[in-house]
């Protein structure tokens, strides 16, 4: 189940991804068999170590094609360990709402992104999540749950504020909203027959495609997308040629002068 629109994040062959914050690693996946150098991190040693497997058993069924690349690493979001414009891509799924210093996660973000590069940002949508929380305290309140939801405008502010320029959403995932609403009203951890039943229809959607719910999840995301996706490119221009080149001319100004 992918959140991140490939096309929108514009990821070719050959460029390289970071995936952070990872989980089992269903983006990484994707990002691998289109070619990318993907190199997923995440905090969990056991995502890290799900993550690899799934990946070395992708590479033994020639899933990915000839020059596509992985490593899997257990890192931190506040500090990555790559290089300053190290990377061309970057996906953040699902996981800025678990970190209590956001502005850091975007900070670096934008410090490992090339000049030109791009970053796809998903987060909880704002009125479904509030649903959630209003439901049940045990959907977010426990250790390493969500401690913020996002408004849209909130979100491309703050990505602006680390020197990001936002672009397009979208939605995501719409079906998934009720189901979630329904947990949360009879106990996350409890079992019903209704969240059961639901949870087939989800597995049937995932697994088989159909026409029926792949047509009323593009009609319902824009109205109750459970996740909201955004892109954001670094200016192919940096700040430090930029300041570079107005010193320049200031220089020669001067020398006019």
């Amino acid at each position: 189940m992918l959140t991140v629109d490939y096309d929108r994040l514009d990821l070719r062959p050959g460029m390289t991804v970071l995936d952070l914050g990872c989980g089992e690693g269903r983006h990484a996946f994707e990002a691998y068999r289109r070619g990318a150098r993907v190199v997923a991190v995440d905090w969990g040693q056991p995502e890290v170590e799900t993550t690899k497997r799934w990946l070395g058993a992708i590479a033994e069924a020639g899933e990915a094609p000839e020059g596509a690349r992985f490593e899997v690493v257990r890192g931190d979001l506040l500090h990555l360990p790559f290089p300053d414009a190290s990377v061309d891509r970057v996906m953040a799924s699902e996981v800025l709402e678990h970190i209590p210093d956001d502005a850091t996660a975007m900070a670096e973000i934008a410090r490992v992104l090339r000049p030109g590069g791009r970053v796809a940002v998903t987060v909880p949508r704002f009125g479904p999540e509030r649903v959630c929380w209003a439901l049940s305290d045990a959907y977010h309140a426990n250790e390493g749950g969500h401690i913020r939801i996002y408004r849209g405008d909130v979100l491309r502010a703050r990505l602006a504020t680390a020197g990001l320029v936002p672009g397009a959403s979208h939605h995501a995932h719409a079906l998934h909203a009720p189901y979630w609403w329904l947990k949360c009203a009879v106990g996350v951890e409890k079992d019903s027959a209704a969240v059961r039943a639901y949870h087939r229809l989800l597995v049937w959607d995932l697994t088989k495609r159909p026409w029926l719910t792949r047509t009323a999840e593009r009609v319902l995301d824009p109205l109750i997308g459970k996740s909201f996706v955004v892109y954001a490119d670094k200016p192919a221009e940096s700040a430090q040629v930029a300041a570079a080149g107005a010193g320049l001319e200031r220089e020669r100004s001067a020398a006019a002068r």
